[in-house]
């Protein structure tokens, strides 16, 4: 009888940990078979977009790997929700290969780790990498003969960027969220508590700080381009391109028109009457837009010749279906952030707490959505990844239709083949902090999901009884995860963690919420007002120097 409970008691440890290893090993494998797909997609996306003309290895790398790193640390949120709810059954019990709380923790530690080692690398990318390559072609000179001198200005440059990394680690590290406990402490105790601090948390409170500081940035990214590309994207979808016939046509006529106004302010000038300087600048004006028109002619030309335009019009109800179903997922975000944000104003803690709420008080159609789908991985991961690259999709939308600006200068346009490494590194930098505030933006869009994921927990109840005498008697009810539940019954998943650490973050990306909403409504009204675009919508400026338009045509 002994021998048989020794055997049955070994069989259950051995199970232990191969249960333990295939939940982790189906987390871990979807999220490998994800990063192919991201590193897939990124080189695609960048290769599609670089000049020919002035391509560069090191920018179309760096552009590439700085993109990738964004999306695979979003590719890593679902991998975290997936392991802390697997953690329980459907009836709010541990499984047998969580219920010890040290196995528990290491699953923590090792997600944990990830974003530690993938957040160092996007501070890396963002402080040193991108701003070195970028001041590196910045110092090219046309004969390219000093590269020491190049590489010396570039990393003189990328000095200031290392000195607000630092900086952020600095703060974020000696701004402890609690006070020391005991107040009297000297200046060389308290000193110490930090550096205790600092030990205890691994540098978490560090990094935190210096990822919220640029998904701060992001925020005002997704609120400039994300929010109007989540309206122009489908719209345009749905209306469509001119007809090159039509623009070829109506082209013409303007070369014609304009031509004919070159001709008699040159006859002018023929007669022997010289020229006023009204005249003279409006002879230079025409010159500069009968340049322009005969680019644009080239271009229409080589359109109507092109097999993606003809294919495209081939396809035209698809396109038309497509941007249907995007204006719906876009409506759809714009409820359930509304939904979010007016829990939040009235079931928070208020304005001092960052306006975090634990849990869902009013029906949140995507949250409840992501719950019904977790228990059936992966496709709440196949959700998540999709909401990410909409979110993507939707902000090159946003950035190719409005170019890269700073205030009221626009730096760069973003091209299909005719985009320079510089604006790469731009067009990259802004979609790496855009992806960063997605994490964020999941959450306002379904709080419960993103901190507890599908995970129940037993609560005892008292049950009535007749005869006091009978003592007491209690039954045990399921119940969702929420704030009320008991410490060790309930694991909040680590991105929690980064993106709470400091209250006033939340605040500020709470009214930047409200902010995307405002936006969204104003760009849907411009882009519903706005006809139909030409089929070299930006292709053709008056701005753009003749390599470039050579560049395109050859």
């Amino acid at each position: 009888m002994a021998s048989v409970n020794c055997v049955a008691g070994s069989e259950a440890v051995m199970a232990t940990p191969v249960a333990l290893l295939s939940e982790s090993v189906l987390g871990w494998s979807i999220f490998t078979i994800v990063l192919l797909v991201i590193l897939a997609f990124c080189w695609v996306y960048i290769r599609k977009y670089q000049s020919r003309q002035e391509s560069e290895v090191i920018s179309t790398i760096t552009a590439i790997c700085a993109l990738a790193i964004a999306l695979i640390t979003s590719a890593l949120l679902p991998v975290d929700i997936f392991l802390v709810s697997f953690m329980k059954y459907p009836n709010g019990t541990y499984k047998e290969w969580a219920a010890n709380n040290v196995t528990r923790q290491q699953i923590e530690d090792t997600v944990l780790y990830g974003y530690y080692t993938l957040y160092s690398i996007i501070l890396f990318c963002v402080f040193l990498w991108i701003p070195f390559v970028y001041f590196y072609y910045e110092e090219k000179d046309e004969d390219n003969s000093n590269k020491c001198l190049q590489v010396k200005n570039a990393l003189k440059y990328t000095v200031g960027f290392v000195i607000v990394c630092s900086a952020l680690l600095l703060i974020g590290t000696f701004v402890p969220l609690a006070s020391p406990p005991n107040q009297n402490s000297t200046q060389w105790e308290k000193v110490q508590y930090l550096f205790e601090e600092l030990g205890s948390s691994h540098g978490l409170a560090a990094l935190s700080f210096s990822i919220s500081s640029l998904t701060l940035i992001g925020m005002l990214a997704v609120i400039t381009y994300t929010a109007y590309g989540m309206s122009v994207l489908p719209l345009n979808l749905i209306k469509g391109t001119r007809s090159i016939l039509y623009e070829r046509l109506e082209n013409t006529e303007d070369t014609e028109e304009v031509e004919h106004q070159i001709d008699k302010l040159k006859a002018k000038c023929a007669d022997g009457r010289p020229l006023s300087m009204r005249d003279r600048r409006n002879l230079q004006d025409l010159e500069a837009k009968l340049q322009v028109l005969q680019r644009r002619g080239r271009h229409l030309e080589i359109a109507e010749r092109n097999c993606c335009n003809k294919v495209g019009s081939a396809l035209r109800p698809m396109k038309i279906l497509l941007g249907v179903f995007f204006i719906l997922v876009a409506l759809l975000f714009f409820v359930t952030l509304f939904i979010s944000n007016l829990d939040k104003a009235l079931h928070s803690a208020g304005i001092s707490t960052g306006f975090i709420i634990f849990g869902t008080n009013l029906t949140n159609p995507l949250n409840e959505l992501l719950l019904a789908l977790q228990p059936v991985f992966p496709l709440d991961y196949v959700l998540i990844t999709t909401i990410t690259m909409y979110f993507v999709f939707t902000s090159m939308a946003g950035i190719r239709n409005m170019g890269i600006w700073f205030f009221w200068l626009r730096l760069y346009k973003i091209r299909p083949q005719r985009t320079r490494p510089q604006a790469l590194l731009f067009l990259c930098m802004i979609l790496l902090l855009i992806v960063l505030h997605t994490s964020y933006m999941i959450y306002s869009l379904a709080p419960q999901y993103v901190m507890y994921g599908s995970q129940k927990y037993l609560l005892q109840t008292p049950l009535p009884t007749a005869d006091p005498s009978q003592g007491n008697h209690s039954a045990a009810i399921t119940k969702i995860c929420d704030a009320d539940a008991p410490e060790d019954q309930c694991t909040v998943t680590r991105s929690y963690l980064f993106l709470h650490k400091f209250w006033f973050f939340s605040t500020i990306y709470y009214f930047g919420n409200w902010a995307f909403l405002v936006v969204f409504l104003i760009g849907l009204v411009v882009s519903c007002c706005k006809g139909k675009k030409s089929v070299i919508e930006g292709e053709v400026d008056a701005d753009d120097s003749d390599v470039s338009d050579d560049e395109y045509v050859h």
